[in-house]
Protein backbone atom coordinates (compact mmCIF):
# COMPACT_ATOMS: atom_id res chain seq x y z
CA UNK A 1 0.00 0.00 0.00
CA UNK A 2 2.83 2.39 0.84
CA UNK A 3 4.37 1.70 -2.56
CA UNK A 4 1.04 2.49 -4.20
CA UNK A 5 0.83 5.80 -2.38
CA UNK A 6 4.35 6.74 -3.47
CA UNK A 7 3.42 5.93 -7.06
CA UNK A 8 0.35 8.19 -6.89
CA UNK A 9 2.48 10.99 -5.43
CA UNK A 10 5.11 10.75 -8.17
CA UNK A 11 2.45 10.64 -10.87
CA UNK A 12 0.61 13.63 -9.38
CA UNK A 13 3.85 15.65 -9.11
CA UNK A 14 4.73 14.95 -12.75
CA UNK A 15 1.27 15.72 -14.15
CA UNK A 16 0.77 18.87 -12.09
CA UNK A 17 4.15 20.19 -13.23
CA UNK A 18 3.17 19.66 -16.87
CA UNK A 19 -0.31 21.30 -16.56
CA UNK A 20 -0.47 23.95 -19.28
CA UNK A 21 -3.42 25.96 -18.02
CA UNK A 22 -5.86 26.35 -15.17
CA UNK A 23 -8.46 24.15 -16.87
CA UNK A 24 -6.00 21.20 -17.05
CA UNK A 25 -5.04 21.78 -13.43
CA UNK A 26 -8.69 21.62 -12.36
CA UNK A 27 -9.02 18.27 -14.14
CA UNK A 28 -6.07 16.93 -12.13
CA UNK A 29 -7.67 18.23 -8.93
CA UNK A 30 -10.78 16.18 -9.69
CA UNK A 31 -8.69 13.14 -10.69
CA UNK A 32 -6.76 12.94 -7.45
CA UNK A 33 -8.90 14.80 -4.85
CA UNK A 34 -12.47 14.58 -6.19
CA UNK A 35 -15.20 12.46 -4.63
CA UNK A 36 -14.25 9.59 -6.94
CA UNK A 37 -10.55 10.53 -7.14
CA UNK A 38 -7.65 8.18 -6.58
CA UNK A 39 -6.76 9.41 -3.09
CA UNK A 40 -10.38 9.60 -1.95
CA UNK A 41 -10.96 6.03 -3.18
CA UNK A 42 -8.09 4.76 -1.01
CA UNK A 43 -9.64 6.42 2.04
CA UNK A 44 -12.98 4.75 1.33
CA UNK A 45 -11.30 1.34 0.99
CA UNK A 46 -9.73 1.44 4.44
CA UNK A 47 -12.77 -0.29 5.97
CA UNK A 48 -11.26 -3.71 5.19
CA UNK A 49 -8.07 -3.07 7.15
CA UNK A 50 -7.38 -4.24 10.66
CA UNK A 51 -7.74 -1.74 13.53
CA UNK A 52 -3.92 -1.65 13.84
CA UNK A 53 -3.29 -0.87 10.13
CA UNK A 54 -6.09 1.69 9.72
CA UNK A 55 -4.53 4.67 11.62
CA UNK A 56 -1.11 4.15 10.05
CA UNK A 57 -2.49 4.08 6.52
CA UNK A 58 -4.91 6.91 7.26
CA UNK A 59 -2.00 9.14 8.29
CA UNK A 60 -0.09 8.35 5.09
CA UNK A 61 -3.12 9.03 2.87
CA UNK A 62 -3.85 12.38 4.61
CA UNK A 63 -0.23 13.44 4.16
CA UNK A 64 -0.45 12.50 0.47
CA UNK A 65 -3.65 14.52 0.04
CA UNK A 66 -2.10 17.57 1.73
CA UNK A 67 1.00 17.37 -0.49
CA UNK A 68 -1.07 17.09 -3.67
CA UNK A 69 -3.25 20.06 -2.60
CA UNK A 70 -0.10 22.12 -1.95
CA UNK A 71 1.35 21.24 -5.38
CA UNK A 72 -1.92 22.22 -7.07
CA UNK A 73 -2.13 25.58 -5.24
CA UNK A 74 1.49 26.41 -6.07
CA UNK A 75 0.91 25.54 -9.74
CA UNK A 76 -2.30 27.60 -9.77
CA UNK A 77 -0.42 30.66 -8.47
CA UNK A 78 2.25 30.11 -11.09
CA UNK A 79 -0.29 29.89 -13.90
CA UNK A 80 -2.14 33.04 -12.73
CA UNK A 81 1.07 35.06 -12.60
CA UNK A 82 2.02 33.79 -16.01
CA UNK A 83 -1.35 34.73 -17.45
CA UNK A 84 -1.11 38.21 -15.94
CA UNK A 85 2.39 38.76 -17.33
CA UNK A 86 1.32 37.51 -20.75
CA UNK A 87 -1.77 39.74 -20.72
CA UNK A 88 0.24 42.80 -19.74
CA UNK A 89 2.67 42.07 -22.55
CA UNK A 90 -0.06 41.51 -25.10
CA UNK A 91 -1.98 44.65 -24.10
CA UNK A 92 1.17 46.78 -24.09
CA UNK A 93 -0.02 48.39 -20.86
CA UNK A 94 2.44 50.76 -19.27
CA UNK A 95 1.97 50.04 -15.57
CA UNK A 96 4.31 52.92 -14.69
CA UNK A 97 1.77 55.52 -15.87
CA UNK A 98 0.06 57.45 -13.03
CA UNK A 99 -3.57 56.60 -12.35
CA UNK A 100 -6.43 58.79 -13.47
CA UNK A 101 -7.59 60.99 -10.60
CA UNK A 102 -11.36 61.25 -10.34
CA UNK A 103 -12.29 64.93 -10.16
CA UNK A 104 -14.64 65.88 -7.36
CA UNK A 105 -17.24 68.52 -8.13
CA UNK A 106 -18.79 71.12 -5.85
CA UNK A 107 -21.87 73.30 -5.66
CA UNK A 108 -22.15 76.18 -8.14
CA UNK A 109 -21.33 79.57 -6.64
CA UNK A 110 -24.95 80.76 -7.00
CA UNK A 111 -26.18 77.66 -5.17
CA UNK A 112 -23.66 78.31 -2.40
CA UNK A 113 -24.83 81.91 -2.03
CA UNK A 114 -28.51 80.90 -2.15
CA UNK A 115 -27.92 78.32 0.59
CA UNK A 116 -26.10 80.90 2.70
CA UNK A 117 -28.98 83.38 2.35
CA UNK A 118 -31.45 80.68 3.39
CA UNK A 119 -29.38 79.71 6.42
CA UNK A 120 -29.15 83.32 7.60
CA UNK A 121 -32.90 83.90 7.47
CA UNK A 122 -33.75 80.47 8.87
CA UNK A 123 -31.64 81.51 11.84
CA UNK A 124 -33.92 84.54 12.24
CA UNK A 125 -37.03 82.36 12.36
CA UNK A 126 -38.15 82.67 8.74
CA UNK A 127 -39.97 79.82 6.97
CA UNK A 128 -39.01 78.90 3.39
CA UNK A 129 -41.96 78.72 0.96
CA UNK A 130 -41.74 78.16 -2.79
CA UNK A 131 -44.21 78.83 -5.60
CA UNK A 132 -44.69 78.12 -9.33
CA UNK A 133 -42.41 79.71 -11.91
CA UNK A 134 -45.22 79.73 -14.50
CA UNK A 135 -47.62 82.11 -12.81
CA UNK A 136 -51.00 83.75 -13.26
CA UNK A 137 -51.16 87.47 -14.03
CA UNK A 138 -53.33 87.93 -10.94
CA UNK A 139 -50.73 86.68 -8.45
CA UNK A 140 -47.77 88.26 -10.26
CA UNK A 141 -49.34 91.71 -10.62
CA UNK A 142 -52.90 92.40 -9.46
CA UNK A 143 -52.65 90.91 -5.95
CA UNK A 144 -49.49 92.98 -5.42
CA UNK A 145 -51.11 96.33 -6.29
CA UNK A 146 -49.51 96.52 -9.75
CA UNK A 147 -52.15 98.09 -12.04
CA UNK A 148 -53.00 97.09 -15.61
CA UNK A 149 -51.11 100.05 -17.09
CA UNK A 150 -47.85 99.34 -15.21
CA UNK A 151 -44.78 99.17 -17.56
CA UNK A 152 -43.80 95.73 -16.22
CA UNK A 153 -46.87 94.27 -17.92
CA UNK A 154 -45.48 95.15 -21.34
CA UNK A 155 -44.38 92.09 -23.34
CA UNK A 156 -40.98 93.77 -23.80
CA UNK A 157 -40.44 93.39 -20.05
CA UNK A 158 -42.30 90.16 -19.24
CA UNK A 159 -42.43 86.71 -20.89
CA UNK A 160 -46.14 86.10 -21.51
CA UNK A 161 -47.44 82.61 -22.39
CA UNK A 162 -50.94 83.98 -23.01
CA UNK A 163 -52.91 86.97 -21.75
CA UNK A 164 -53.30 85.54 -18.24
CA UNK A 165 -50.26 83.24 -17.87
CA UNK A 166 -46.62 84.35 -17.70
CA UNK A 167 -43.17 83.48 -16.37
CA UNK A 168 -43.04 85.21 -13.01
CA UNK A 169 -40.98 88.41 -12.94
CA UNK A 170 -40.25 88.16 -9.21
CA UNK A 171 -40.87 85.73 -6.34
CA UNK A 172 -43.39 88.14 -4.81
CA UNK A 173 -46.37 86.06 -6.06
CA UNK A 174 -45.49 83.65 -3.27
CA UNK A 175 -46.48 86.46 -0.88
CA UNK A 176 -49.92 86.69 -2.47
CA UNK A 177 -50.37 82.91 -2.40
CA UNK A 178 -49.36 82.72 1.28
CA UNK A 179 -51.90 85.42 2.13
CA UNK A 180 -54.59 83.52 0.26
CA UNK A 181 -53.83 80.30 2.14
CA UNK A 182 -53.14 81.62 5.64
CA UNK A 183 -55.02 84.87 6.32
CA UNK A 184 -55.80 85.86 9.08
CA UNK A 185 -52.79 84.02 10.57
CA UNK A 186 -50.11 86.15 12.25
CA UNK A 187 -47.24 86.36 12.63
CA UNK A 188 -45.90 85.38 9.22
CA UNK A 189 -42.14 85.26 8.57
CA UNK A 190 -41.69 83.93 5.04
CA UNK A 191 -38.68 83.61 2.73
CA UNK A 192 -39.46 82.82 -0.93
CA UNK A 193 -36.41 81.85 -3.05
CA UNK A 194 -36.50 80.81 -6.69
CA UNK A 195 -35.94 81.56 -10.37
CA UNK A 196 -37.55 84.56 -12.07
CA UNK A 197 -37.67 85.75 -15.69
CA UNK A 198 -37.44 89.13 -17.39
CA UNK A 199 -36.63 90.36 -20.91
CA UNK A 200 -33.09 91.56 -20.08
CA UNK A 201 -29.70 90.35 -21.29
CA UNK A 202 -26.41 92.19 -20.74
CA UNK A 203 -23.41 92.22 -18.40
CA UNK A 204 -25.59 92.95 -15.37
CA UNK A 205 -28.94 91.41 -16.41
CA UNK A 206 -30.07 87.95 -17.47
CA UNK A 207 -33.37 86.63 -18.90
CA UNK A 208 -33.35 84.15 -16.01
CA UNK A 209 -31.97 84.89 -12.56
CA UNK A 210 -32.58 83.93 -8.95
CA UNK A 211 -34.34 86.08 -6.40
CA UNK A 212 -35.17 85.88 -2.72
CA UNK A 213 -38.30 87.60 -1.42
CA UNK A 214 -38.86 87.95 2.30
CA UNK A 215 -41.77 89.38 4.24
CA UNK A 216 -43.02 89.64 7.80
CA UNK A 217 -46.62 90.28 8.86
CA UNK A 218 -47.53 91.03 12.47
CA UNK A 219 -48.81 93.78 14.71
CA UNK A 220 -46.85 97.03 15.04
CA UNK A 221 -44.20 96.19 12.42
CA UNK A 222 -42.14 99.28 11.53
CA UNK A 223 -39.19 100.41 9.41
CA UNK A 224 -37.02 99.83 12.45
CA UNK A 225 -37.83 96.11 12.28
CA UNK A 226 -37.03 96.10 8.57
CA UNK A 227 -33.70 97.87 9.04
CA UNK A 228 -32.68 95.68 11.97
CA UNK A 229 -33.42 92.51 9.98
CA UNK A 230 -31.51 93.66 6.90
CA UNK A 231 -28.56 94.92 8.96
CA UNK A 232 -28.27 91.51 10.62
CA UNK A 233 -28.38 89.89 7.16
CA UNK A 234 -25.77 92.24 5.68
CA UNK A 235 -23.33 91.65 8.54
CA UNK A 236 -23.65 87.87 8.36
CA UNK A 237 -23.30 87.88 4.57
CA UNK A 238 -20.61 90.55 4.05
CA UNK A 239 -18.89 90.90 7.44
CA UNK A 240 -19.67 92.23 10.90
CA UNK A 241 -18.16 95.64 10.13
CA UNK A 242 -20.75 96.38 7.43
CA UNK A 243 -23.37 99.14 7.77
CA UNK A 244 -26.51 99.72 5.71
CA UNK A 245 -28.53 102.76 4.70
CA UNK A 246 -32.10 103.12 3.43
CA UNK A 247 -32.85 105.52 0.58
CA UNK A 248 -36.34 106.51 -0.61
CA UNK A 249 -37.60 104.33 -3.45
CA UNK A 250 -40.81 103.20 -5.11
CA UNK A 251 -42.43 99.77 -5.42
CA UNK A 252 -46.18 99.35 -6.02
CA UNK A 253 -46.56 96.77 -3.25
CA UNK A 254 -44.76 98.69 -0.46
CA UNK A 255 -45.35 102.09 1.12
CA UNK A 256 -43.04 103.65 2.10
CA UNK A 257 -40.43 101.95 -0.09
CA UNK A 258 -36.66 101.98 0.36
CA UNK A 259 -33.58 101.02 -1.64
CA UNK A 260 -31.00 99.43 0.64
CA UNK A 261 -27.25 99.98 0.33
CA UNK A 262 -24.41 98.26 2.17
CA UNK A 263 -21.10 99.93 2.98
CA UNK A 264 -18.52 98.98 0.36
CA UNK A 265 -16.53 95.92 1.36
CA UNK A 266 -13.62 96.94 -0.88
CA UNK A 267 -12.91 100.30 0.72
CA UNK A 268 -14.80 100.05 4.00
CA UNK A 269 -17.07 102.93 2.99
CA UNK A 270 -14.28 105.40 2.19
CA UNK A 271 -14.98 105.48 -1.54
CA UNK A 272 -13.36 103.58 -4.43
CA UNK A 273 -13.92 102.58 -8.05
CA UNK A 274 -16.10 99.63 -7.04
CA UNK A 275 -18.63 101.86 -5.25
CA UNK A 276 -18.19 104.81 -7.66
CA UNK A 277 -16.49 106.67 -4.79
CA UNK A 278 -19.74 106.84 -2.80
CA UNK A 279 -18.80 104.28 -0.14
CA UNK A 280 -22.09 102.40 -0.72
CA UNK A 281 -23.30 99.49 -2.87
CA UNK A 282 -26.97 98.82 -3.62
CA UNK A 283 -28.06 95.31 -2.61
CA UNK A 284 -31.88 95.15 -2.55
CA UNK A 285 -35.26 96.85 -2.50
CA UNK A 286 -37.64 96.88 0.44
CA UNK A 287 -40.43 98.68 2.27
CA UNK A 288 -43.49 98.33 4.48
CA UNK A 289 -46.25 96.22 2.93
CA UNK A 290 -48.70 98.53 1.16
CA UNK A 291 -52.06 98.88 3.02
CA UNK A 292 -53.85 98.10 -0.26
CA UNK A 293 -52.00 94.75 -0.47
CA UNK A 294 -52.99 93.97 3.12
CA UNK A 295 -56.63 94.80 2.35
CA UNK A 296 -56.69 92.58 -0.74
CA UNK A 297 -55.13 89.79 1.34
CA UNK A 298 -57.87 90.10 3.96
CA UNK A 299 -55.98 91.86 6.75
CA UNK A 300 -57.07 95.05 8.48
CA UNK A 301 -54.23 97.55 7.81
CA UNK A 302 -55.27 99.43 10.96
CA UNK A 303 -54.45 96.35 13.06
CA UNK A 304 -51.74 94.56 11.08
CA UNK A 305 -48.61 95.76 9.31
CA UNK A 306 -45.54 94.22 7.76
CA UNK A 307 -42.38 94.67 5.75
CA UNK A 308 -41.05 93.03 2.59
CA UNK A 309 -37.74 92.92 0.74
CA UNK A 310 -36.38 91.35 -2.42
CA UNK A 311 -32.82 90.68 -3.55
CA UNK A 312 -31.13 89.12 -6.57
CA UNK A 313 -28.90 86.20 -5.65
CA UNK A 314 -26.56 87.00 -8.56
CA UNK A 315 -26.22 90.57 -7.27
CA UNK A 316 -25.26 89.36 -3.80
CA UNK A 317 -22.74 86.90 -5.26
CA UNK A 318 -21.20 89.55 -7.53
CA UNK A 319 -20.70 91.93 -4.61
CA UNK A 320 -19.40 89.32 -2.19
CA UNK A 321 -16.92 87.71 -4.58
CA UNK A 322 -16.02 90.62 -6.84
CA UNK A 323 -17.56 89.21 -10.05
CA UNK A 324 -17.94 91.97 -12.63
CA UNK A 325 -19.99 90.20 -15.33
CA UNK A 326 -23.23 88.36 -14.61
CA UNK A 327 -22.81 86.12 -17.67
CA UNK A 328 -19.86 84.33 -16.07
CA UNK A 329 -22.32 82.50 -13.80
CA UNK A 330 -23.99 80.80 -16.78
CA UNK A 331 -21.13 80.13 -19.23
CA UNK A 332 -19.99 76.92 -17.46
CA UNK A 333 -16.33 77.91 -17.75
CA UNK A 334 -14.56 75.63 -15.27
CA UNK A 335 -11.68 78.10 -14.95
CA UNK A 336 -14.16 80.50 -13.37
CA UNK A 337 -16.24 78.01 -11.39
CA UNK A 338 -13.23 76.29 -9.80
CA UNK A 339 -12.30 79.52 -8.04
CA UNK A 340 -15.29 79.07 -5.71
Amino acid sequence: MKTQLEGIMNQARELIAKAADIEALNELRVRFLGKKGEITSILRGMGGLSPEERPVLGKLVNELRDQVELLIEEKLTELKLGNKARRLKEETLDVTLPGRVRQVGHLHLLTQVMNEIKEIFLGMGFEIVEGPEVELDYYNFEALNIPKDHPARDMQDTFYIDTEVLLRTHTSPVQARVYEARVPQIPLRILAPGKVYRCDDDATHSPMFQQVEGFVIDRQISLADLKGTLLAFARQMFGQEREIRLRPGFFPFTEPSAEVDVSCMMCGGKGCRTCSHTGWLEILGSGLVHPRVLEMAGYDPEQVSGFAFGMGVERIAMLKYGVDDLRLFFENDLRFLRQF
